[in-house]
């Protein structure tokens, strides 16, 4: 099943990102740990992991709070 991950606004609204799918979890989950400042910096706020159309997950590309 392919994987692939979805992209976020400041709002929680989807917004365009790259259109990467990947043959396991392990191959997307090192590909965004390679990639989330990139993102961040483009407008992404938060991100899930997607497999065919479930969501695996949802996590945030933001700063931890102090």
């Amino acid at each position: 099943m392919p994987w692939s991950w979805r992209y976020e606004g400041p709002d929680g609204s989807p917004v365009a990102g790259p259109a990467e799918t990947f043959g396991s979890q392990a191959d997307a989950e090192s590909w965004i740990g390679q990639t989330w400042r990139q993102l961040a910096s483009s407008g992404v706020t938060a991100v899930s992991l997607v497999e065919d159309d479930r969501v695996e997950y949802k996590m945030s590309l933001q700063p931890a709070a102090e």
